[in-house]
């Protein structure tokens, strides 16, 4: 910004100014084989000219040229370099014009081109903004078929003396230049369209930025306004479906609720597979929200993320921030208000379907007719809504430039009871304190409110069933409340349980917490091609959750209230000091040189505190002295600390071949003494095919590039004492008479536990077309990990469960490409954006070659047994059962084994395995047991996409925004519970197409009062979707309206969030994970893909406004 101030300056004065600089200036050059755009730029360095360029010209400024100048004029110099083209020039001072003629012309025609500024009519003034109403300084303005032209200040504003029916071109790099007709007019207020085309983008890479032009990685860039589309709780949740290879899923539809995050896929069995975040190149803090941020980088093969070395392994997300700009202080009021509602409702068994089935399985259960016809759905649900509220203030000089946001999130949940605040302010400052020192300052605090209701049943079973099982599985025959306002019971299933709507408004659990970040930079430039950055930052988060299960609920009166309080705290340190030279050398060898030093620490506090039998309700978990019987509290402290030393080499060689070289050396306190240290390098390599003077031939391709890179990243997302041997606490210990605590070893140590690696091989294209109005990125990748990180069982006779040891490997392996369209770039304009990632995934090695199942089921439906296995040759996740065969039929063979039924209208399962001699021999052997069992299947999807969809019409706007998920499959413990056919829990409709003597031809089994929950395929889902995620359109007012009120950019709009979907499967909602997203030391990226009483998303329609003064 402080170079557009300087050259925005220069122009200016230029104009004005009369006979101030010399015309007789000299100026030495020496440039070979450049283009022109290069040797002006060179010229605009070594010099107080200033170039006004036409958008004709520039087509021409990519022609090559050579000159060898020694202390000659101006003039001399651009005769040389323009004498193969079709480029005049005028000079005014220090002002250069440069423009396009069909024929030669000659230097008495450039000298009465240059006098008819003179011939000078009427005056004209206005104001240019960009289409977000951000002023746009150092603009040209020019009069067409002259060199009478200025630029605009730094309030966007000009003023310029034309001829009476003149007609100007407004033109600035990075945006479509604009012919007006003055006639008649003498002020205008002109919006600048961004030029996707022509303007080079700068992305970060860690650590430093680079055009994109120049990267060799694979790098994906998810701009501000894609971010804030629509209203999000978090900023993960914006990036569902914008970029290839990021799949984003939602972990439930409950405010404030997380997302899970795979760059790539999943690499780690054991340990966590979530990227590293980096903002403003502070690593490992929280996301900052989507009104705050500028942009977003997802690095994803190894060239891009070794610079992270041990923590890169998973991808990176880097996320730059906003902050001030030179010019008038911009005052910024984005507001929206969003009604919800649930996504889908179940259909359930009425009244009457629920007694006929009722009775079918016991005879005169229900009789009489004074039965409830509750719809549990209508009394939980409820119509939701969001309110959302940002005003930010930015602005700056030449030396000082500041960015302020404060942001309100007020969200009422579509599930009684639930509700979630969110406050925070941000605030940028950058100061160039001296002429080479550069300081920047970051603070930012956010609180976070969250009313939650019980989601998922605790392992106790009944009495404390989350609200939304209880919602679908309680019999529609009672009331909500009973004769004295208490609430009713449900007893159908023998045992009391509380009905839904108890559930979510009585039992209390809140969450608070508070998110403080500070970071500090310094820059300083130590010579031309060299500076030196330091960096530190301080993050803490802490938390408290509270609840309270009330006397007035089943699960409370047995123990008279029950009070819980948990709290953490957790501290993050860092700092960052790195070296960059930067030098280019004769304008064909450009090198890049990146060096430094990291060191962080992280500290974690946590405290647990619990009481029953409480005096009274009233107390609720803010009064645990209320309760006369103390649990066992419990805390824990937990640090670790990282220390690294980096580099980055890149080369550059006629701007066309490119190669970089990075390596990260990790030291981490979380390994074993011997292996604390690990050694992270990657290389890449790639080709501009299109900067090659052979494709000038071919003016159709405006980009192709090749690349390719290799390298190694680590994982080391542990516990953070992993690789010792730890002790832990037994209370209430009888040891003689007495009653005392006692300290018991807990783990096992490991002293040769190390990094897990992930070896990544990349290639790609980039490939532009028609001045890229079509351009494709694609990448093919394959990455194994090894040395997993894996929680290896132990026997039982040991005394301890597992330990951490390396062991295994992992394969991803997949395609993915982005394709960008301008379909229309006139008064109506069409831009299509379409990414598509496909993965796979497989386990390679796991220890002895043995299968690890994993039992996953929700507390009660302990019987269900093994439904997971990590088996090697198939995916991790894959789900684990018997394959359902439908239901048995009077005269059938029954298939013997212990547990399955052998009776008509009965489960049947499939016999697939057998055994001989004790070896598994893939043949049916005439019985059902364990050998049966196999992979049932694959929550993995087989390919993601997103597909975004941009309309512009004076000034209309309409987007869609699809996103989509194929292949995948969901175990839904939901449908297991509903659609069981035993007990007296309600049913969805398929009930009423079970088995009976007389509906033979169905293969949903009789209704029991007892059936075995057997883990098959009969709950295995097709959980492919595809989702308009988003729909808005909305309305720039036009600058007529807004004058007089002093506003800018007005923009009002009207959007829909998950308006439609197109999914098979038949629970509430395809994207579900039962068991949330993250987790060190859980097995996260194994357990996914399951349903059970999870929060439904909701649909929303929003109204916005966003305003800039």
């Amino acid at each position: 910004m402080k170079i557009s101030l300087i050259l925005f300056f220069l122009c200016l004065f230029s104009v004005l100014a009369e006979n101030v600089y010399p015309q007789q200036t000299e100026l030495s050059l020496e440039l070979r084989n450049v283009t022109l755009k290069k040797a002006i730029s060179e010229i605009e360095k070594t010099s107080d000219y200033v170039f006004l360029i036409t958008d004709e010209a520039q087509l021409e400024l990519n022609k090559r040229t050579s000159i060898r100048a020694n202390k000659e004029s101006i003039q001399q110099i651009l005769e040389s370099i323009l004498k193969d083209t079709n480029l005049r020039y005028s000079v005014i001072e220090r002002q250069v014009s440069v423009y396009k003629s069909a024929e030669p012309i000659s230097r008495n025609r450039s000298e009465s081109v240059t006098k008819e500024i003179e011939q000078q009519k009427k005056v004209i003034t206005g104001k240019i903004t960009d289409k977000n109403g951000e002023t746009v300084i150092g603009a040209n303005i020019i009069e067409t078929g002259t060199t009478n032209g200025t630029v605009t200040d730094v309030d966007g504003r000009f003023s310029l003396s034309v001829e009476e029916n003149a007609t100007i071109r407004v033109s600035f790099i990075g945006y479509v230049s604009q012919t007006i007709n003055t006639s008649g007019k003498t002020s205008f207020n002109i919006v600048l369209q961004e030029d996707t085309k022509t303007l080079e983008e700068v992305v970060a890479v860690g650590y430093g930025t680079m055009r994109k032009s120049d990267l060799s990685g694979s790098v994906a860039t998810v701009k501000s306004k894609d971010l804030t589309a629509f209203p999000t709780t978090l900023a993960m949740q914006a990036l569902q479906g914008r970029a290839a290879g990021v799949q984003v899923q939602a972990t439930n539809g409950e405010p404030g609720s997380d997302y899970k995050v795979r760059i790539r896929g999943a690499k780690s069995i054991s340990s966590s597979s979530d990227p590293l975040i980096v903002v403003d190149g502070f690593p490992g803090v929280t996301m900052p929200i989507s009104e705050d941020i500028l942009s977003v980088e997802i690095l994803k093969d190894a060239s891009a993320t070794a610079i992270y070395g041990s923590r890169g392994a998973n991808g990176v997300i880097l996320v730059t921030t906003k902050r001030g700009k030179s010019g008038k202080a911009l005052i910024e009021f984005n507001s929206s208000f969003s009604s919800q509602k649930v996504l889908k409702k179940l259909d359930l068994l009425s009244t009457a379907d629920y007694i006929n089935y009722v009775n079918e399985i016991e005879p005169g259960k229900l009789t009489g007719s004074n039965y409830e016809n509750t719809d549990w759905q209508d009394e939980v649900f409820r119509k939701g809504g969001i309110q959302n509220y940002q005003l930010a203030v930015s602005g700056g000089n030449e030396d000082s430039q500041y960015y302020v946001s404060g942001v309100v999130y007020d969200q009422k949940g579509i599930v009684l009871d639930s509700k979630y605040k969110r406050y925070s302010i941000t605030s940028n400052l950058d100061l160039q304190v001296l002429k080479k020192l550069k300081v920047g300052v970051k603070l930012s605090a956010l609180r976070e409110l969250k009313d939650g209701t019980v989601n998922m049943e605790g392992s106790g079973g009944a009495g404390q069933t989350g609200v939304m099982s209880a919602t679908v599985l309680t019999e529609p025959t009672i009331p909500v409340y009973n004769e004295d306002g208490t609430y009713h019971s449900s007893f159908m299933t023998g045992l009391e349980r509380d009905n839904p709507v108890a559930i979510a408004k009585e039992m209390s659990i809140e969450s608070e917490s508070d998110n403080l970040q500070a970071n500090i930079f310094g820059e300083y430039q130590i010579a031309e091609n060299l500076k030196f950055r330091s960096t530190f930052g301080a993050q803490t988060w802490s938390n408290r959750y509270g609840s309270y299960l009330p006397t007035t609920m089943y699960g409370g009166r047995s123990i008279n209230g029950r009070g819980i309080i948990d709290g953490q705290r957790i501290t993050n340190l860092s700092n960052e000091n790195y070296f960059t030279f930067n030098k280019n050398f004769n304008d064909t060898h450009d090198v890049t040189l990146m060096t430094g030093y990291t060191y962080e620490s992280y500290r974690s506090e946590y405290w647990h505190a619990q009481s029953e039998n409480y005096i009274s309700d009233a107390f609720d978990f803010w009064n645990l002295s209320g309760g006369s019987n103390y649990r066992t509290p419990n805390s824990s402290l937990t640090e670790s600390k990282l220390s690294s030393f980096y580099g980055r080499f890149n080369y550059k060689l006629f701007d066309r071949y490119l190669l970089t070289f990075t390596g990260r050396y990790d030291g981490s306190s979380k390994f074993a003494k011997n292996n604390k240290w690990g050694f992270f390098p990657s290389g890449a390599v790639a080709w501009n095919i299109s900067e090659e003077p052979f494709m000038d031939r071919i003016p159709q391709i405006s980009q192709l590039k090749l690349r390719s890179s290799y390298g190694i990243t680590g994982n080391q997302s542990i516990a953070a004492y992993g690789s010792l041997a730890l002790m832990r606490t037994i209370p209430n210990v009888i040891i003689g008479n007495e009653i005392v605590n006692a300290v018991t070893p807990n783990t096992v140590a490991n002293n040769n536990l190390t990094w897990e690696k992930t070896a990544q091989t990349d290639f790609g294209i980039d490939f532009g077309l028609f001045d890229q109005r079509i351009t494709l990125t694609a990448d093919y990748y394959y990455m194994k990990t090894t040395d997993q990180l894996f929680q290896v069982p132990l026997v039982s006779y040991s005394g301890y469960n597992n330990m951490w040891k390396n062991y295994g490997s992992v394969e991803n392996k997949g395609f993915e490409f982005t394709l960008s369209t301008v379909n229309f770039n006139g008064d109506f304009k069409w831009n299509t954006d379409f990414n598509f990632s496909r993965n796979r995934n497989k386990v390679l090695e796991l220890p002895g070659g043995a299968d690890v199942l994993r039992s996953v089921f929700p507390g009660h439906m302990v019987g269900i047994g093994t439904t997971n296995v990590l088996r090697e040759g198939y995916p991790m996740g894959s789900f684990f059962g018997y394959i359902y065969d439908g239901v048995y039929q009077e005269g059938d063979t029954f298939i013997p084994g212990g547990g399955f039924e052998q009776t008509a209208g009965g489960e049947k399962f499939r016999d697939i395995n057998g055994k001989k001699n004790g070896v598994l021999t893939g043949q049916p052997d005439g019985q059902l047991n364990n050998d049966d069992r196999t992979i049932i299947g694959d929550p993995n999807p087989d390919y993601i996409w997103g597909l975004n969809n941009t309309f512009e019409y004076k000034g209309f706007d309409l987007n869609f925004f699809l996103e989509s998920s194929q292949g995948n499959d969901i175990y839904s413990f939901t449908l297991f519970e509903l659609e069981l056919m035993q007990g007296f829990n309600n049913s969805t409709k398929r009930a009423l197409d079970r088995w009976t003597p007389t509906n033979t031809h169905t293969d949903v089994p009789k209704a029991t009062a007892s059936r075995s929950r057997i883990s098959s395929s009969r709950f295995v889902y097709d959980g492919s979707y595809i989702r308009l995620k988003n729909a808005s359109i909305g309305y720039l007012l036009p600058q007529s309206l807004l004058r007089g009120a002093g506003i800018n950019f007005a923009r009002i709009y009207v959007s829909a969030q998950n308006l439609i979907t197109i999914t098979n499967y038949p629970g509430f909602d395809p994207e579900v994970n039962y068991l949330g997203s993250t987790g060190i030391g859980t097995t996260s990226n194994v357990n996914v893909g399951y349903d059970y009483g999870s929060y439904p998303s909701a649909k929303s329609i929003t109204v916005g406004v966003q305003i800039k003064f």
